[in-house]
């Protein structure tokens, strides 16, 4: 089945609930749609959101990367050789991952709709649903424990709490959180690379009565060597985010002494679902639990996270919240929320329509 068209657009959506982390305020969603049709009229969509930060990509380097040439030499190539297109357009954009993943986002939609099948199940569905954090951002106790209260009456079981601005305000807010919902609620930490060595380690220790999930990339990118001579119960705790970035950084966190027990992946960062895939097959043969994360995006690549984390057997944790606070979005689908668990939703590809 042949690709009979290619077309790219941008979207930039407002946030209802703007937040704060450590390095930065948020309150625009800047993404890139990208829309493959067939021969047999069928189309898969594809979506990234760019982070310079990050990865180093911006939204203006989306765009102009799925407007190309390049991508639109993809018309006339077979849907069923998606695998090595996705090659191609690696070796196409190797500094843009957020470009390849939109790619490989609307590849596998498209391949998944031409087999009738959802892509889960391509791979083989290892787990059947999960619960999802949600995320708060760097705020005041009083703010903190308020947003808390609403999550868990909507139903939600795991917070995600942003830190690494204030450290003794950190642990403050971790205190009062585990005082006021005792065990009722799952409490995640990310610094955003905002401790230094001796922080992280402090922290560590104040908190560890609190039986905290996970501490997110507590230290920044460049410090992995110092990270691996940390204590092993407090590598165990960390999960590596944005030093993690690809297979091969995920070779460089596990050589040695190793720096993390979790892997956060973002399909952003490592170009879609074959790169988070081979991410999380290194993980499963160095026994590090998996952790699935996103950016502010939309539904549609939210819902292809999902399927990928389903299908990997050492997924552990999911945090894909990122089209909760939306203020519109250009699709529906992708996946189910029930009582705080993400689920697949039905129909071929990632399930997700236009609205």
């Amino acid at each position: 089945m042949k690709i009979t068209k290619i077309h790219a657009y941008r979207r930039d959506i407002p946030l209802t609930n703007p937040y704060t982390i450590a390095f930065q305020t948020t309150s625009v969603a800047e993404l890139a749609f990208l829309e493959i049709e067939l021969a047999n009229g069928m189309v898969g969509f594809g979506a990234s959101a760019a982070s310079e930060h990050v990865f180093g990509e911006t939204i203006e380097d989306s765009i102009r990367n799925l407007q190309s040439d390049a991508v639109q030499a993809l018309v006339g190539q077979d849907i069923r050789h998606f695998r090595q297109i996705i090659g191609e357009m690696k070796l196409a954009f190797p500094e843009h991952s957020g470009t390849v993943t939109c790619i490989d986002i609307a590849l596998h939609d498209a391949f998944g709709k031409y087999l009738d099948i959802p892509v889960v199940e391509f791979y083989g569905q290892k787990i059947q649903a999960l619960p999802t954090s949600v995320t708060i951002g760097i705020k005041s106790v009083k703010e903190t424990i308020k947003d808390a209260k609403e999550y868990k009456k909507q139903g939600f079981k795991v917070l995600k709490i942003k830190t690494g601005l204030e450290l003794e305000t950190d642990i403050e807010r971790c205190t009062k959180l585990r005082e006021r919902f005792g065990d009722s609620l799952q409490i995640r930490v990310d610094a955003n690379q905002g401790y230094s060595v001796q922080q992280t380690i402090d922290f560590y220790t104040a908190t560890k009565s609190l039986n905290l999930e996970l501490i997110e990339q507590p230290m920044p990118v460049g410090t992995e060597a110092e990270m691996k001579k940390l204590p092993h119960s407090l590598k165990e705790k960390i999960a590596c985010d944005e030093s993690l970035k690809n297979a091969a950084s995920a070779l460089e966190l596990i050589d040695g002494e190793g720096a993390c027990g979790i892997f956060n992946i973002k399909l952003m960062k490592c170009g879609g679902l074959l790169g988070a895939l081979e991410i999380a097959n290194i993980a499963q043969y160095a026994d590090i639990d998996l952790f699935w994360g996103c950016f502010d995006e939309s539904n549609l690549s939210i819902g292809a996270a999902l399927h990928a984390a389903l299908a990997a057997p050492t997924t552990k944790y999911i945090d894909l919240d990122g089209s909760f606070d939306l203020a519109e979005d250009p699709f529906a689908g992708g996946f189910v929320l029930e009582d705080g668990y993400l689920h697949i939703a039905e129909g071929a590809g990632f399930g997700v329509r236009k609205v």
